[in-house]
């Protein structure tokens, strides 16, 4: 069999240990994506009941104030900008942050902070030389409260301490397995909490009293809004990157399908060849 041949043969086999190692990854990733989602659902409840005891607290002391509740002069904002760790999922990384940079092209650098989650995002910000006030790296698959708690801290304290005067979030929101939209939100100052609405009269007794319930609780419910959209940014992660690994598992196959074809072609050739070479000895003993 002709050398090209060969070649072609140790491609097919390349491709197929390719097709089967993405397609490996795309089962991993869909296993992550479905404890992650199973997170999110687990979180919703904890996070609606929050929110009820703050607003009937809100209701019952309206004179109660909190510095995550105060509305002031912006002067700077903080981003939170959430990537990934790892690449390998597809557009994820891009289209955030692209759409961090179509915020920050329109202020000074020194009217922001950002505040990264994920080696790709860091490594992007800090190598342009844009401000970087804290960062998270290295978070599990499924990630727990514990794990995003330290961030989520020092960004509301930092908001109390008037560090800044608004804060952003920056992430992928998890549509589906296929589709994952870079959206930016406002958390800080907080609102929804004192909304204005009138609710049924409270039914808890709190001690040792609401002021110091509600300052308890509001810097959690800030902290638990931060870690809700991580949680949903690394649902968006594990989609993408099964996404990613499908389309690259197709990819293969289809180059082995028409790699194929090229060797079958070959092959055939090289009959033909040999039979016309067979039949013009042939013709030469007569």
């Amino acid at each position: 069999m002709p050398q090209n041949a060969r070649d072609i043969k140790r491609r097919i086999t390349s491709f197929k240990k390719t097709a089967q190692i993405t397609k490996a990854m795309e089962m991993v990733a869909a296993a992550k994506l479905r404890r992650v989602q199973e997170a999110v659902q687990l979180s919703k409840p904890y996070l609606a009941k929050m929110t009820e005891m703050l607003a009937d607290i809100a209701e019952s002391a309206r004179w109660i104030k909190h510095p995550l509740l105060a509305q002031r002069p912006v002067k700077k904002t903080g981003y939170l900008v959430i990537s990934s760790d790892r690449g390998l999922t597809g557009p994820y990384n891009s289209q955030v942050i692209r759409q961090a940079l179509m915020e920050f092209r329109k202020k000074d650098k020194s009217t922001y902070t950002i505040y990264a989650v994920g080696r790709k995002g860091r490594d992007f910000f800090r190598r342009q030389g844009y401000p970087i006030g804290g960062e998270i790296t290295g978070l599990p698959d499924s990630p727990t409260y514990g794990s995003v708690r330290p961030l989520a801290e020092q960004i509301v304290e930092a908001y109390a301490n008037q560090e800044f005067d608004e804060l952003y979030l920056v992430y992928n929101e998890f549509v589906n397995a296929v589709t994952q939209t870079p959206v930016i939100k406002k958390v800080l100052p907080l609102s929804g909490v004192t909304n204005g609405e009138k609710r049924k009269s409270p039914q808890y007794l709190f001690e040792p009293g609401p002021e110091a319930v509600f300052e308890r609780l509001l810097p959690r419910y800030a902290e638990t809004l931060v870690y809700q959209a991580v949680l949903d940014a690394k649902a968006s992660e594990h989609g993408a990157s099964m996404t990613a690994m499908g389309n690259a598992t197709e990819a293969a196959s289809e180059m082995i399908d028409d790699l194929t074809l090229v060797l079958n072609r070959a092959r055939q050739a090289a009959i033909t060849t040999q039979i016309v070479e067979i039949v013009g000895g042939a013709e030469a003993l007569k």
